[in-house]
C-alpha cells in the first residue's frame, strides 16, 4: 500500500514538473508574440515619405514622430513596474496592446502633425514601452539561471517583429495607401499583444538568487539603487550604446549616399541590413553573456562600435567597408540592449528588476534625442561620429572596470560557509542536549 502511495506521489510530482515546463514554455511563446507585435513600431521610417507626400508636410516633421515615440517609450518604463504591481502583468500588457492598437488606428485619421505626434508619438510610444518592459522583465524572472538567453529571446523577438513588418507594412502602404495601412497595422498589433498576454503568467521572485558570477545579490529598491555609483556608470554606458545605434538607424541611407557615394537604391539596402544584424546581435550576444560574462560582452561591443565609427569618420568608404561598418554597429547595438536587462538584475536583484531597469532605460530615450541635437549643433555626420567614438572609448573603460555593488552582495562560497556553520552549530547543540540527557554520560 505504501509502495502504491509512493508511486502515486512520484507520478503526481512528475506531473507537476511537466506542468511547470509547459507553463514556462507558454510564457516564452506569449512573450515572443507580444514582443514581435511591439517591435513593429521600428518600421516607422516607411511611413515618413508617404505621410509627407499625402499632407504636404516637411519630411523632417514627420520623421520627428519616431523620436517622440522613442522618448515616450523610454519614459513609460519608469512607471511600468508600479502599474504592474497595481493591475497585474496580464491586464497591463493587454491594456497596453489595446492602447497601442488604438493609437495606430487613430493615426489613420489624423490630418495635422500635432495629432500625429500625440497618437503615433506619445500614445503609441507609452503603450509600447509599458508592455516591453514588463514582458521582458517577467521572462527574465522566470529563468534566473539563463537571464542572458531569455533577454536575447525577448529582445530578439522585438527585432524580428520589425524585420517581418518591414515587408508587411511596406506592402500595405503600396497597395492600400498610408492611412489604410495604419488602420490594418493597428488591428494586427492589438490582436498580437492581447493574444500573447493571455499566455503570460506573472513570475514570483522569492529569495535573491546566486548570479552567474557566484554572487548573492541584494534586491535593491530604486531609491537604494540610485545611492550606488554603479547605477550612474551603467546609465552612461547604456546611453552611449543606445545613441550610437539609434543615430545610425535614423540616417544610414543618407550616410551611404553622402559619405560612401552610393546611389539611393543601393544605400537603402543598409536599412534591411541594420534590421538583420540588429536582430542577430540580440540573439547571439545575450546567450553569450551567460557564458563569458555580461560586462565582457558589453566591453567588446563598445570596442567594435568605436572601431566602426572611426572607419566611417576617417576611411575612404567603399561599398564593402560601408556595409561592414553599418553591420558591426547594428550588431553591437542589438547585443548591448539585450545584455543590459540581465546586468541590472545581476547588480541590483530580480525583485525590482522592471523598476530598476526602467530608470537605466532612460538612456535609450536620451540617446535617441541627443545624437540628433549633437548632429545639428556640430553640423554633420563625421563630427557626430567623433563624439560617439569618444563616448564609446570612455564607456569601454567603465565597462571594463565596473564591479557589482559590494553592499548586500555575498559570494556563494560565503553563503554556503555560513549555512554549514549554522548547521554545525545546530548539530553541536543537539549533541550537547543529547549528552546532558543521556544517563551514561552523566559524569561528563
Amino acid at each position: 500500500m505504501k509502495t502504491v502511495t509512493a508511486s502515486s506521489s512520484n507520478f503526481s510530482g512528475s506531473q507537476d514538473n511537466a506542468a511547470m515546463k509547459v507553463n514556462r514554455l507558454w510564457i516564452v511563446i506569449g512573450t515572443i508574440i507580444v514582443q514581435m507585435g511591439l517591435g513593429t513600431i521600428y518600421t516607422w521610417s516607411l511611413f515618413n515619405q508617404p505621410l509627407a507626400d499625402k499632407f504636404g508636410w516637411e519630411l523632417g516633421g514627420t520623421a520627428m514622430t519616431f523620436s517622440i515615440t522613442s522618448f515616450a517609450l523610454a519614459f513609460a518604463t519608469l512607471f511600468s513596474g508600479r502599474l504592474q504591481d497595481k493591475f497585474g502583468i496580464r491586464r497591463l500588457i493587454a491594456a497596453s496592446g489595446i492602447l497601442l492598437g488604438i493609437g495606430l488606428m487613430l493615426s489613420s485619421q489624423v490630418s495635422s502633425l500635432g495629432l500625429l505626434y500625440l497618437v503615433a508619438g506619445v500614445l503609441v510610444g507609452y503603450a509600447d514601452g509599458t508592455a516591453y518592459m514588463t514582458s521582458l522583465s517577467n521572462l527574465i524572472k522566470w529563468f534566473p539561471k539563463h537571464k542572458g538567453l531569455m533577454s536575447g529571446v525577448s529582445v530578439g523577438a522585438y527585432g524580428t517583429g520589425s524585420l517581418i513588418f518591414k515587408y508587411v507594412n511596406g506592402a500595405m502602404i503600396e497597395s492600400r495607401g498610408v492611412s489604410q495601412a495604419f488602420l490594418i497595422w493597428g488591428i494586427i498589433v492589438l490582436a498580437m499583444v492581447v493574444l500573447g498576454s493571455l499566455l503570460i503568467r506573472e513570475a514570483a521572485v522569492a529569495a535573491a538568487p546566486i548570479s552567474a558570477s557566484g554572487v548573492r545579490v541584494k534586491d535593491y529598491t530604486v531609491k537604494e539603487m540610485l545611492k550606488t555609483k554603479q547605477a550612474y556608470l551603467l546609465f552612461v554606458v547604456f546611453f552611449t550604446a543606445c545613441m550610437s545605434g539609434l543615430y545610425l538607424i535614423g540616417i544610414v541611407k543618407d550616410i551611404g549616399v553622402q559619405l560612401a557615394g552610393l546611389d539611393a537604391a543601393t544605400a537603402a539596402n543598409a536599412v534591411a541590413m541594420i534590421a538583420i544584424f540588429n536582430t542577430a546581435g540580440r540573439l547571439i550576444l545575450g546567450p553569450l553573456s551567460d557564458k563569458v560574462g555580461r560586462l565582457r560582452v558589453v566591453s567588446g561591443a563598445l570596442l567594435v562600435t568605436f572601431a566602426a565609427v572611426m572607419v566611417l569618420s576617417f576611411a575612404a568608404l567603399s561599398y564593402p567597408l560601408f556595409f561592414a561598418s553599418v553591420a558591426a554597429i547594428a550588431f553591437c547595438f542589438g547585443g548591448n540592449i539585450t545584455v543590459f536587462p540581465a546586468i541590472v538584475s545581476d547588480f541590483f536583484g530580480l525583485k525590482n528588476q522592471g523598476k530598476n531597469y526602467g530608470v537605466i532605460y532612460q538612456g535609450f530615450g536620451l540617446g535617441a534625442l541627443s545624437a540628433s541635437f549633437i548632429a545639428a549643433l556640430l553640423g554633420g555626420f563625421k563630427p557626430t561620429f567623433l563624439v560617439i567614438g569618444a563616448l564609446c572609448a570612455i564607456s569601454f573603460l567603465i565597462a571594463l572596470l565596473l564591479k557589482a555593488p559590494a553592499a548586500g552582495a555575498r559570494t556563494a562560497a560565503e553563503s554556503s560557509s555560513e549555512t554549514r556553520g549554522r548547521e554545525a552549530q545546530g548539530k553541536e547543540g543537539k549533541e550537547s542536549k543529547g549528552m546532558r540527557l543521556n544517563p551514561q554520560t552523566k559524569g561528563i
